[in-house]
Formats: C-alpha cells, structure tokens, sequence
C-alpha cells in the first residue's frame, strides 16, 4: 500500500499551490499515492502552536505518511516526529535556527532543543532537498541537519529555495523510489 504524501507548506503564505506543490500532487495522484495537499491554519506566522495539533487532530498524520515539508513545512514536519511515528519525511530547505529572521522567531520552532534521536526514531526514512544557492538558509543549517538526521541528502544545483520552480523531477523520482 503507497503512503499518503502530506505536503505541509512554508511560511508566509496564503496557499499551498505556489511554486511547484500543484505539480506534485497531480504526478503523486496519477501514480496512484493518497495526499493531502491544503493551506495550512495561521499560513503566514506558521505557528508550531497551531500547525502541530493540526497535523495531529485535523490530518491525522500517522504510521503510514510520509510528510514533505517546504521551507518552515520541513521545520514543522522535524518537530512532529519528535513527538509522532511517521513512514517517513522529506525535507525541502529546512532550517534549524531561526536564522536571524523575526517572523521564524514568532514561530515557536526553536524555542526548545531539538532532539535529533526521536526525530530519526520516529521514522524510518528521511530525505533532504536543498538548493547549492539558496539565498534564505545557510549551506551549514542544511549540512547540520542531514548529519544529525543521517538523511539522504539531494543537494540541487541551482536550486535556491525552490520558489520559482514549477515543477520538481528530482523530488518526485526519490518518493517513488522510497516509497
């Protein structure tokens, strides 16, 4: 059975579907994967006091999800496995600081320590997207995540931070691969 694809988007926005999110739900659906594609509550802070008991109570993210989390999504998607096992997680330009940006630090993401063990543990795959020039996120932040998550790293050439992209052939060939 192929896991649901949840698609849990970036901050600072009033819909899912900008960039390259619509193309992927419908290669993801004509393959034949479940998803779960829809604007987020408090878009625009993306509070983790409102977006993890969503995804817990509203999505019901559980044992057979995979979560693509975009940008803050990815944050998001890292500070629910700590607490939820998932299948599994592709992060797409996370961060784990608020790097400096004060609507990351209204977030509520990086107020605790991350605990990278429970992260990994709650989960049984984890890959992680990001561009070589992303003008947002430290090639560091990326580095330090993928070595603490022991992900499988795609570092995208000329990718930035995946905004302008319409489309994302690299990351619809890893979940059909993964999963």
């Amino acid at each position: 059975m192929k896991p649901r694809i949840v698609f849990i988007h970036g901050n600072q926005t009033s819909h899912w579907s900008s960039a390259w999110a619509p193309w992927l739900k419908g290669e993801l659906e004509k393959l034949g994967y479940p998803t779960w594609f829809e604007t987020m509550p408090d878009s625009i802070i993306a509070r983790a006091e409102y977006w993890l008991p969503f995804m817990a109570d509203h999505i019901k993210i559980g044992p057979n999800d995979v979560i693509v989390g975009w940008s803050s999504g990815a944050v998001a998607a890292m500070r629910y496995a700590q607490d939820h096992q998932i299948r599994g997680s592709v992060l797409v330009s996370p961060c784990y600081t608020d790097t400096g940006d004060e609507l990351e630090k209204q977030s509520g993401y990086y107020e605790q320590p991350w605990n990278w063990e429970a992260v990994k543990a709650n989960q049984a795959d984890i890959g992680l997207f990001y561009g070589d020039d992303d003008p947002y996120i430290s090639q560091t932040e990326f580095e330090f995540i993928g070595q603490n998550l022991d992900a499988k790293i795609n570092k995208i050439a000329g990718g930035k931070h995946f905004i302008e992209q319409n489309s994302f052939p690299e990351l619809l060939a890893y979940i059909k691969q993964m999963y």
